[in-house]
């Protein structure tokens, strides 16, 4: 079985590309922080390259954008080419099956937005609260059950 999951940030723009048979293709490297600490008590980060192919390839380029938090579904793929050296270079990569959008890492203008809008909602809510006394009293009589 081959099955990874990771939730993590985007380190820079994704880069949206075309293959010669016009299949989109998107690649972007994920930033996942590990579980636990290291000896210095800093928490450490695998940069992770992933592959996404087709329409999910075009969302991604067009949502996604460094620093955005996203979950990726997928598996493993390592692959081999010549470099132009002459030497033999692995990639291992995740090709996305499934690319879900978990938000994105909020600018200072949009903060300030956010705060206000959670303001006004916080008014509304207290405006929008109605007494017991308003309530009409239903006959009991008349309930089917």
């Amino acid at each position: 079985m081959n099955k990874v999951i990771l939730i993590g940030n985007l380190t820079k723009d994704p880069e949206l590309t075309t293959t010669s048979n016009g299949i989109s293709l998107c690649r972007f490297t994920l930033a996942v922080q590990r579980r636990f600490v290291n000896s210095e008590g800093d928490r450490e980060a695998d940069f992770i390259p992933v592959i996404v192919w087709r329409n999910q390839a075009e969302n991604c380029g067009k949502f996604l954008k460094k620093g955005s938090k996203c979950a990726v579904v997928g598996n493993l793929q390592t692959r081999n080419y010549d470099a132009q050296d002459g030497t033999k270079r692995y990639v291992t990569e995740v090709v996305a099956d499934e690319v879900e959008f978990l938000g994105a890492k909020p600018n200072s203008d949009d903060e300030g937005k956010q705060a206000s809008n959670k303001d006004e909602e916080k008014e509304e809510k207290k405006e929008d609260k109605s007494p017991i006394s308003e309530f009409e009293p239903i006959d009991d009589d008349t309930l089917p059950f």
